[in-house]
């Protein structure tokens, strides 16, 4: 099969001929039909220094897709072939207190697809059956394969509780975008998003959110204070990692408000404890992955019912051969695209 391997240390990526994966007994074959281009993808492609301490190559990256279930391992019990599937891309042990109390997503001995095992930038892909997402078959295979990073978006803006509230988003990359549609899906009856990037700005307006603020041209605090007659949003939801963000979003949250964490900085950021969370009484919710699988029945719901259409933050595919073309589109200065969309 074809697929893009990280072959060794450094920047860039390789099409390479691999032999298609035996599915084990636990296992499923699937036949990727889309797959798309993850933030983390991107650190891999450049090799920053979270990929140089994490992946081992040789390795096949990319772990947000979607495909047809061609082959099933001998004690698959709930997936058939011809099955439309996704996949939850955390894989769970099954065996610690995590697993066994309801939280997979927070496993202790999580592997990552794409990360910490071979992944789907490639013509086939084996994935363990727990891990596997039935999708209704009249669902596109390019909104099925950003069902994962939705499902980030989701789970952030349900445990965040959004509805009645006003609600600032940092952040303008795909998952800030698809964050803005389900907040107003949610009821955010004040919607505030905060970005940088003018294509991805405008993508955002489709969303209808109440304001837009522009980093670079507009002082945000100062801003959110007018809008919340200075007393700020009830619930920040910071989505890009970025240090100034999160210093901007605790100053913003209201006395008592929420401030709910998913983006990742580069390094560790320094937070003044007492100024910024204490003596606010700001409520902080960590956000990692999905919950396995209560958030991907909210997002399967979210599609069905047409309370969200996230078909515009889809603007470019490619085939596998052209990740090149694709990188350089989303490592330049000023980003225009939203969501990539790679095709064997």
């Amino acid at each position: 099969m074809k697929a893009i391997q990280k072959t060794k240390p450094g920047a860039g990526a390789e099409i390479v001929d691999l032999p298609t994966p035996k599915p084990t007994s636990h296992q499923v074959l699937v036949k990727v039909k889309a797959a798309s281009i993850c933030g983390t993808d991107i650190h891999i492609y450049n090799w920053n220094p979270w990929a140089a301490g994490r992946i081992k190559p040789p390795m096949i990256f990319g772990h947000e897709f979607a495909g047809e279930v061609i082959e099933i391992g001998a004690q698959v019990d709930h997936i058939q072939v011809g099955d439309h599937i996704s996949a939850e891309t955390h894989i769970p042990c099954r065996g610690c207190h995590q697993c066994r109390s309801g939280s997979m997503h927070l496993c202790q001995n999580l592997q990552v697809l794409g990360v910490d095992r071979d992944g789907c930038f490639a013509e086939y892909i084996a994935v363990p059956e727990v891990c596997c997402v039935k999708n209704d078959k009249s669902l596109s295979w390019e909104i099925a394969s950003v069902q994962e990073p939705l499902g980030n978006a989701t789970y952030a803006v349900s445990e965040s509780k959004v509805a009645g509230k006003s609600v600032a988003i940092f952040g303008d990359g795909p998952i800030g975008i698809f964050a803005t549609a389900v907040a107003k899906a949610y009821g955010a009856t004040t919607l505030i998003v905060v970005g940088m990037q003018t294509y991805r700005l405008d993508l955002i307006k489709a969303f209808g959110p109440d304001h837009i603020i522009d980093v670079r041209t507009e002082d945000v605090r100062k801003n959110i204070a007018d809008i919340t007659s200075d007393a700020g949003v009830d619930i920040v939801i910071e989505m890009s990692g970025n240090p100034k963000a999160i210093h901007d979003g605790l100053a913003v949250v209201r006395r008592g408000g929420t401030f709910t964490a998913f983006g990742i900085p580069a390094k560790p950021v320094e937070i003044d404890i007492a100024e910024e969370l204490i003596f606010k009484g700001v409520n902080v919710i960590s956000i990692f992955g999905r919950k396995m699988f209560d958030t991907w029945h909210e997002v399967a719901n979210l599609l069905k019912s047409k309370r969200i259409d996230i078909s515009s933050v889809i603007t470019h595919d490619f085939p596998l051969e052209k990740i090149g073309d694709a990188m350089e589109l989303l490592n330049a200065k000023e980003v225009k695209a939203g969501k990539i969309i790679l095709k064997p």
